[in-house]
């Protein structure tokens, strides 16, 4: 049994020597100019593939990618978590 509790006290520790290293962003996106209301939505994203004016494709922590189009541009906010 100590073993056991041994190998899971490792493993914590090396997950979050890891989460030292590793970023995450939460990224609000908004349909139109004003943040805050019903037609924001947000992201807790693991990694940017692309990021344009018009477009943004990127992977949520999730591990669902996601792809986001907008004819006139897009309003987003990126921040670092």
């Amino acid at each position: 049994m100590k073993m056991k509790d041994f190998m899971m006290k490792l493993k914590e520790l090396w997950y979050s020597f890891l989460r030292l290293f590793v970023h995450h962003y939460k990224l609000t996106v908004s349909y139109n100019h004003i943040y805050g209301d019903a037609d924001d939505v947000v992201y807790e994203v693991k990694k940017f593939y692309k990021k344009q004016d018009k477009y943004l494709y990127f992977k949520t922590v999730e591990g669902e990618l996601v792809e986001i189009r907008g004819a006139e541009g897009l309003n987003y906010r990126i921040e670092e978590l």
